[in-house]
């Protein structure tokens, strides 16, 4: 079995807040592995982000430890974390001035080895990250004329030129309608896949999440309540409690077993409908 790329070890986490100190996540042991593709799913406030922000290095565990490539992520410089692992948050504004490339360009900045210009190792990289985000139509449109799918496209453009390796992702669906999602994590499965890259996605749609990764991790209250391939991590039981709602499970027509939330009966009748 290949070695851990990131590796928590109890690890306590939180933020100010308005009302004073948040804790947030609550003794937290994990390890992802080289190659992996990991769906971190859970309710708002569950901890994904603040999880996704220690493997960064960017929230400081106020409890328990994190190595990065087997070296405690304490003892890596900016540059190193720069070139090693890319962070897609939530929301990140995008230039204005800029066409779509020029801005892709910009994640080729922790590998610059000279003031200006790309060399041909830049080009390649952003030609590829254009293409497996699928957004090289979107190349010489300028930013200011992007609809919010095609922005997201380009995010994900911009964290792929990096050519990190972990890749943490934030919602990277955001704004996508299914089929653009669809496009994306599939383009995501093959990059992992042929580069050996370590993704670890913050997905809120079970149905895709357990579609695409062959492990998910459930947050709930700042603890793992699951943790295993979606057949077994992602039951009713569990998906109910992290999320407080009803759920059951459907198998698709190819024997998939997913979950969806149970509906209220009646919920869905149209008016006058007693059927």
């Amino acid at each position: 079995m290949s070695d851990p790329v990131v590796s928590l070890a109890e690890v306590a986490a939180g933020y100010d807040a308005a009302d004073g100190w948040r804790p947030v996540l609550d003794r937290v042991s994990l390890q992802v592995r080289h190659g992996e593709r990991l769906a971190l799913l859970g309710a708002n406030g569950s901890g994904k982000t603040t999880l996704l922000g220690v493997m960064a290095g960017t929230i400081d565990p106020f409890a328990g430890t994190v190595a990065l490539c087997g070296r405690p992520l304490a003892e890596w410089s900016r540059g190193e974390l720069a070139r090693t692992v890319t962070v897609l948050p939530q929301s990140l504004e995008l230039p204005a001035g800029f066409r779509v490339a020029e801005v892709v360009a910009m994640g080729r900045t922790p590998h610059a080895r000279r003031w200006f210009g790309w060399d041909a190792d830049d080009q390649r990289a952003v030609t590829d990250a254009l293409r497996d985000a699928d957004a090289a139509d979107l190349a010489d449109r300028p930013v200011t004329q992007l609809s919010g799918g095609e922005r997201q496209r380009v995010l994900v453009a911009l964290a792929l030129a990096q050519e990190p390796t972990l890749l943490l992702m934030d919602e990277p669906t955001t704004h996508m309608d299914v089929a653009h999602a669809a496009a994306l994590l599939g383009s995501l499965a093959r990059l992992q896949r042929a580069r050996e890259l370590t993704i670890v996605a913050v997905l809120h749609d079970l149905v895709l999440a357990g579609a695409w990764a062959p492990r998910v991790v459930v947050l709930d209250g700042g603890r793992i309540a699951a943790d295993g391939p979606p057949a077994t991590a992602l039951s009713a039981e569990v998906a109910r409690r992290a999320y407080g709602v009803p759920m059951e499970t459907i198998v698709t027509e190819a024997g998939r077993h997913i979950v969806v939330p149970h509906l209220p009966a009646g919920l869905g009748d149209l008016p006058g409908d007693r059927s």
